[in-house]
């Protein structure tokens, strides 16, 4: 494994070979961990004095590319491709059964023995070889892997499609499965659905676990699914707030309490999105057992951000309010509508800025959240203006 690469194209995609680790001992995984931070460290350092060594040869102006491995082996486990995105690991894993079959061939008549570590550096760092990974620029969220709940709805929906476009893999967690896998497929880049009931704790692990299998982790929730019923609250029944409270409040209970054992495993830091609803700061008439639930909810992602800050998690909320979806339909906007006396186009326009607020807009609020890495604990107002439901 030690001795190098045998095409140009493997030198640009697993570097001048894998990193090796020994097999991890049964019940012994926070050992393992250890094993892994010291290998990838003296990878990274052979790798940079690898660099600097043959850099040194000419006076051709380089910049290293990041040093960490691409492949790993572990014997009696597997091999494993590494990369920014699900693509460039999957091309890492394929690239590396090719090195292994041209090594195995080999030894097989003779001895695998590839080119010298200079002319290894030269094959890597051709520029014709670098131009064709110079043209994949990142993208904001390139590396990321989101997960979202409620993704087949409106506002779910447009923030899988925002966040794919700005480079995440994402999760679409639903609970009609057809339709995540619907979302997935349109949004794209390699983003996956999977059925989810955020209400039941079984169901919830295997979106994550899904997540894992397919992407290697999760660094951005957006815990998002939610329902609203009507009801004067002093005659409401009792079962519709119940009922009410394990969908709107402790649902994201579940889901972020999924999403921190996740990051806290990774040490990588991450943000928990939840949707709150206006209706958390600024009451509707016969809506409570929506604006109770979404209360606790505002406060919930509080207390993440209070509890988890040191681990790099950020936690934050968007207060939306009056949106077109599943959630709110044309029925519900009609009654909300009725019980303010306006009418339907005043009622979706009743804000400072005289205009409507769409899924969009929303989906715009959380991209926010999830590239301001040094927010945490906020409320993020997509409501038009409306001072009521403002915090601040």
């Amino acid at each position: 494994a030690a001795r190098g690469v045998s095409t140009p194209d493997l030198s640009i995609r697993i570097k001048t070979g894998p990193l090796v680790l020994p097999p991890p001992a049964a019940g012994k995984l926070a050992e393992f961990r250890s094993v892994i931070d010291e290998r990838v460290a003296a990878f990274v350092a052979a790798y940079t004095a690898y660099f600097r060594e043959n850099d040194a040869r000419d006076d051709v102006k380089r910049t290293m590319i990041d040093p960490m491995p691409r492949l790993t082996l572990v014997p009696g486990v597997g091999l494993f491709g590494h990369g920014r995105t699900l693509r460039d690991a999957q091309i890492a894993a394929d690239v590396g059964e090719m090195w292994i079959e041209a090594a195995r061939d080999a030894e097989s008549i003779g001895r695998f023995e590839p080119v010298s570590r200079p002319d290894l550096f030269d094959l890597e760092y051709w520029s014709l070889e670098q131009a064709k990974l110079a043209g994949a620029k990142p993208k904001p969220l390139t590396g990321q892997v989101a997960l979202v709940t409620g993704g087949a709805g409106a506002i779910g929906a447009a923030t899988a499609k925002l966040f794919a476009r700005e480079g995440a893999h994402v999760v679409v967690a639903d609970l009609d499965a057809a339709k995540a896998g619907d979302v997935a497929r349109a949004i794209g880049n390699q983003s996956i659905g999977v059925a989810c009931d955020v209400t039941d704790a079984a169901s919830v692990r295997g979106a994550f676990d899904k997540a894992i299998s397919t992407f290697g982790g999760v660094d951005i929730v957006v815990s998002n699914a939610g329902a609203a019923w009507e009801g004067a609250i002093a005659t409401l029944d009792d079962s519709l707030l119940r009922k009410s409270f394990e969908l709107n409040f402790f649902s994201h209970q579940l889901v972020a309490q999924n999403a921190v054992r996740i990051m806290k495993e990774q040490r990588t830091g991450g943000a928990l999105l939840f949707n709150a609803s206006k209706q958390a700061v600024n009451p509707g008439s016969k809506f409570g057992a929506y604006g109770l639930p979404k209360a606790a909810t505002l406060f919930l992602s509080r207390q993440y951000a209070l509890e988890h800050g040191a681990d790099g998690i950020r936690s934050n909320a968007v207060n939306a309010d009056r949106i077109r979806s599943g959630l709110l339909n044309d029925e519900m906007i009609a009654n909300r509508a009725a019980a303010r006396g306006l009418s339907v186009q005043d009622y979706m326009g009743g804000n400072l800025l005289g205009q409507e607020v769409t899924a969009d807009d929303v989906a715009q609020a959380f991209l926010h959240h999830a590239l301001a890495d040094r927010t945490t604990a906020d409320v993020t107002t997509v409501d038009g203006g409306n001072i009521a439901a403002a915090l601040r």
